[in-house]
């Protein structure tokens, strides 16, 4: 949503079906998608190997993608970002946080780049208590853990997840998963920037 707002016509490839997706996709191995034609590439690899949660499930094997996704993209030589977690072993990332876009949600992420694209700064004091949209909610929804000690708050019900993440369409599955949309649309008008200057040199 995030890159359609920036301007961007979105075409997705995921390894299996999910419920919300409005626009063209694939079901397949991103890894084999074909990159032919495209202006732009997000990819999104899978983010348990590096996950802050990854110790509650210690004997549990999880695959890195990111070198085979970034060798891909650098065969493909368009430009590109590879998102995920804050400990993955991206290189030279940026990093973006919800409370630089007036959101309630933190949720770091950290974005690699074939391009020099700018970050932003946290904004934790301004923001306050931030909510916590991780997991899919059962036990903890309605109830505030801040009311027994803690840094943050849960989410009353879906629609206060939603609103603070800036996603009104997504099963709360998939807002433990997702990015907020202002993140890709910030970093997508930087890349449309980037193409545009890139065309506007290239014209006789």
């Amino acid at each position: 949503m995030g890159l359609v707002k920036a301007g961007f016509e979105v075409v997705g490839w995921d390894i299996r079906q999910g419920l919300a997706y409005p626009w063209e996709r694939h079901i397949a191995d991103a890894l084999d998608a074909c990159l032919d034609g495209f202006d732009f590439v997000w990819a999104s690899p899978p983010c348990q190997a590096h996950s802050y949660l990854r110790h509650l499930w210690p004997d549990k094997h999880y695959e890195c993608y990111i070198e085979r996704t970034r060798d891909k993209l650098m065969k493909w030589g368009g430009p590109w970002i590879i998102e995920n977690t804050p400990r993955a072993p991206l290189i030279k990332p940026i990093q973006l946080c919800g409370s630089a876009f007036g959101l309630k949600v933190r949720r770091h992420r950290i974005f690699e780049s074939n391009l020099n694209l700018v970050g932003t700064r946290c904004d934790h004091k301004s923001q306050g208590r931030p909510i916590d949209v991780s997991g899919t909610g059962g036990r903890r929804i309605n109830r505030r853990p801040d009311d027994h000690g803690g840094n943050t708050n849960k989410p009353r019900n879906l629609e206060e997840a939603h609103d603070a993440i800036g996603i009104s369409w997504m099963v709360r599955e998939e807002l433990a998963q997702a990015i907020p949309p202002a993140y890709s649309e910030y970093l997508g008008r930087q890349i449309i920037a980037h193409l545009k200057a890139h065309n506007d040199r290239a014209k006789p």
